[in-house]
């Protein structure tokens, strides 16, 4: 295939290349220290519920970064955006860095998350705005692979620190490291985010509304429905996810190390870029709505698979599966910018984020209450709220057909 073929195939533009080199270089860093925050949080003293309220706020505040996000996304442009919050997240790194608190744990999480919260839909938006209908989908796709480069490395990177300085010191140096990491992103964004490509592409549209109540009237009732479907598959996933980490290294009959952990990350991420591709071109030409089924149906699927695994082995075949969940997610995003209203694409994306992860905040509370009582409770509860999101998925959600540049009717 010619160099400009897979251009195309890909919807590879100048301004979207720089975008994705400044998801490697953030995601590498926010990557190599995030996923070990809860064993570093429990080396600094704290306990469950500790570990459980951390996560908690890291959902709060994802959701509430996300509408404003958004809404500077369509007011802003891209370039601006990206530019501010990355020196919000360069704070939250430095932070943590230099600090053995487990205050500064918190208040650090509380700057780095805003990165990955605004970077979606301030890049939903662009990729929307710059790419036909029929090479959406597979841009989404390809931003989400990029994306899991870093997760599949950043925790292998990490847990090789950890195993060399140990569960305080090797937690510190992975985000100075990340800090170093993100300071070349402000190069990237003025040397291939900047620029006229991308200045006129993404030039900010008129001011939409802010008010998030008046804008969820605009909400239309398949994005509704496909949002009630995820704030259930979200509680599958965050009522044990940030013990996911302490199960495989603690609570199993043969705990796996730090470096064998990042290794099942890299697993799990591996499968999901194996897959993003080819979904993501079948969903263009196909319909997004299977895709986004069989992604629920992973999810529900994982929880069980973990409860079963008691060494190294049997973990790498259920991190497989938790890879496979990814499988209709960049569909799912597609989708949600499809039924989105094309002049608050961004601000839209944004409330999505806001209603669903504030809701889900509670979820890591609850799953550390459970996880108190009883892992397997935690688990078993986590697999029954995937198995009602999908149901309600199966039933209610909808497929939307696309023509021209905005979206048509919607269909089952």
């Amino acid at each position: 295939m010619r160099t400009s073929s897979l251009i195309d195939f890909f919807g590879l533009k100048r301004g979207i290349f720089g975008l994705l080199v400044l998801v490697v270089l953030v995601g590498l860093g926010e990557h190599m220290g995030e996923q070990f925050v809860p064993i570093y949080l429990f080396a600094l003293g704290g306990g469950e519920l500790v570990v459980g309220i951390r996560q908690a706020f890291n959902n709060l505040l994802n959701a509430l970064y996300s509408f404003p996000g958004g809404y500077l996304a369509d007011r802003w442009g891209v370039r601006n955006s990206l530019l501010f919050f990355i020196l919000v997240a360069m704070a939250g790194f430095l932070i943590v860095s230099i600090s053995a608190a487990k205050s500064a744990v918190i208040l650090g999480s509380a700057l780095f998350l805003s990165w990955s919260a605004v970077s979606q839909p301030a890049m939903m938006n662009y990729i929307f705005a710059t790419l036909p209908p029929e090479r959406r989908t597979m841009g989404v796709a390809l931003n989400s692979l990029v994306r899991r480069i870093p997760k599949a490395l950043g925790p292998v990177i990490g847990g090789i620190m950890i195993g060399k300085w140990g569960e305080q010191e090797g937690v510190r140096y992975a985000f100075l490291t990340a800090f170093v990491l993100t300071s070349l992103s402000l190069v990237v964004v003025v040397k291939l985010v900047g620029g006229k490509t991308l200045e006129s592409e993404s030039k900010p549209r008129e001011r939409g509304a802010l008010h998030p109540l008046r804008l969820f009237r605009e909400m239309n009732s398949p994005l509704r429905n496909l949002l009630v479907s995820d704030i259930l598959i979200r509680f599958c996933e965050q009522l044990p996810y940030a013990f996911v980490v302490v199960w495989c290294m603690k609570g199993i009959d043969q705990p796996v190390s730090a470096a064998e952990f990042g290794a099942l990350t890299a697993i799990e991420m591996t499968t999901a870029l194996l897959i993003y591709i080819p979904v993501g071109h079948f969903a263009d030409r196909f319909g997004k709505r299977p895709f986004v089924l069989a992604t629920f149906v992973f999810f529900s699927l994982f929880p069980v698979a973990l409860l079963m695994c008691q060494s190294f082995w049997p973990l790498a075949a259920a991190f497989v599966l938790r890879g496979l969940k990814e499988f209709g997610e960049p569909t799912r995003k597609a989708l949600i910018v499809d039924l989105s209203p094309q002049d608050k694409r961004a601000t839209m994306f944004g409330l999505y984020y806001l209603i669903r992860d504030t809701i889900v905040s509670i979820a890591p509370i609850l799953g550390a209450a459970l996880w108190i009582a009883s892992p397997t409770a935690s688990l078993m509860c986590a697999s029954a709220f995937g198995a009602i999101g999908t149901g309600w998925f199966a039933l209610r959600g909808r497929d939307v057909v696309l023509s021209g540049t905005s979206a048509g009717t919607d269909k089952v």
